[in-house]
């Protein structure tokens, strides 16, 4: 099984939009990393789920009209910025399919921290806006990174 980490692709300051929409540069960004992921990858996962506010939202939105296997975008619980990250490590333990979470830091951090070495508290994966972690179970409770894409690598 795979879980895919993305944290949301650069939005607009809170001055110059309160609802935070991405920016031409997000957009673009994470146009960039789906359309390369899609390409090198075979990413087949059956939910692509983001915290409901519109910087995730529109990140995950642009990466589902890109990766046709997936099977829907939804909002859900617990992926704000500063959600328990303790709540989806058990949610993606439950899971059967691949499964893509749009999201913020530091949750996604924290999230990665906890499924990879057992501690959220630690700096293990250092995320970057439209940037792409994708995390292999290797075994019944362990978890490695196989892959990470950032907007940069992709140019």
């Amino acid at each position: 099984m795979k879980v895919y980490l993305v944290q949301h692709a650069e939005a607009m300051s809170k001055d110059e939009d309160p609802d935070r929409p991405l920016t031409e540069k997000g957009l673009t960004d994470i146009k960039r990393v789906a359309t390369y992921v899609a390409k090198k990858a075979v990413i087949k996962v059956g939910i692509i789920v983001h915290s409901g506010k519109v910087r995730a939202q529109r990140t995950a939105e642009e990466i589902y009209e890109v990766l046709t296997d997936t099977a829907t975008v939804t909002s859900v619980k617990d992926l704000e910025p500063m959600s328990d990250p303790a709540i989806w490590a058990e949610k993606i333990g439950e899971q059967e399919k691949d499964i893509m979470l749009v999201g913020h830091l530091p949750h996604l951090a924290k999230l990665a921290a906890l499924l990879l070495c057992g501690d959220a508290n630690k700096q293990i994966v250092s995320f970057e806006m439209a940037g792409m972690v994708c995390l292999e179970k290797v075994g019944k409770e362990k978890w490695a990174v196989k892959w990470m894409i950032t907007p940069e690598m992709v140019c």
